[in-house]
């Protein structure tokens, strides 16, 4: 009787084990992401990132380029009088949209002329009221960048994997192609990002080949953003906030 009982409680004790085993693999699952998570993370070098200065002056230069083609002014005379052709195309390329963030007014006459969705509104609502965001989440780093950059983040846009629903919804320009200073935006568990709240992060270079290199934080960080890098195919699956 005595080892008829004695095998039971053995067996109980096992049946536990075995059930805490299982909870331990679990929340490991949950807790994704953290710093083993991201294997092929680098850090990521302030020193040399991209500046505000420096966004806002390729604007330029390719508004630039767009205006030394005058070939719609012709010379009448060598008296240096010009006169205007019968196309107003010059105009339209001279025409600048308005825009209350002067960065976003020169990306959106400059990089991205003529490339904004029908009907897009450079002021709309940004939801900006102050970094409402916990410490080193890839959120609260999301929304530090894009004030350094000179660009809108909302306060309140949600977990990583909401925030280009809720980019929509107040007006944001949101799509699949990534431009440098966009916010990039992973779903739940896409990769490598947390399976309940997704992941945010920065586009800080797009190669010519289409693939991007990013920057992100997360909670294992301590602040210290870290980079890393996907290929055009990989980035053709994520949405990016411009602006």
């Amino acid at each position: 009787m005595q080892r008829r009982h004695r095998l039971f409680q053995r067996r109980i004790a096992i049946f536990l084990l075995a059930g805490m085993f299982a909870t331990a693999g679990t929340s490991m699952l949950l807790l994704k992401p953290t710093a083993n998570a991201y294997a092929d993370a680098k850090p990521f070098d302030t020193s040399t990132a991209i500046t505000r200065n420096a966004l806002t002056g390729t604007g330029a230069a390719s508004r630039g380029t767009t205006r030394e083609a005058l070939e719609g002014y012709q010379s009448t005379s060598n008296d240096g009088s010009w006169s205007m052709p019968d196309s107003d195309k010059v105009t339209d390329k001279m025409t600048v949209v308005s825009a209350d963030n002067p960065v976003v007014k020169s990306l959106i006459n400059g990089r991205d002329e003529g490339q904004t969705p029908e009907g897009f509104n450079p002021n709309h609502a940004t939801g900006d009221t102050g970094n409402a965001y916990a410490f080193s989440q890839c959120t609260w780093w999301a929304y530090v960048r894009r004030h350094q950059l000179g660009l809108p983040a909302g306060s309140h846009m949600g977990n990583g994997a909401d925030w280009a629903n809720t980019a929509r919804k107040l007006g944001y320009w949101v799509d699949n192609s990534p431009r440098v200073g966009d916010v990039i935006c992973f779903g739940r568990g896409q990769y490598d990002s947390d399976l309940t709240y997704g992941h945010v992060g920065i586009v800080e270079n797009v190669g010519q080949d289409g693939s991007i290199t990013t920057s992100e934080c997360g909670a294992a960080y301590n602040g210290k953003p870290f980079s890393r890098t996907f290929t055009a195919e990989q980035a053709k699956q994520l949405q990016f906030i411009h602006y």
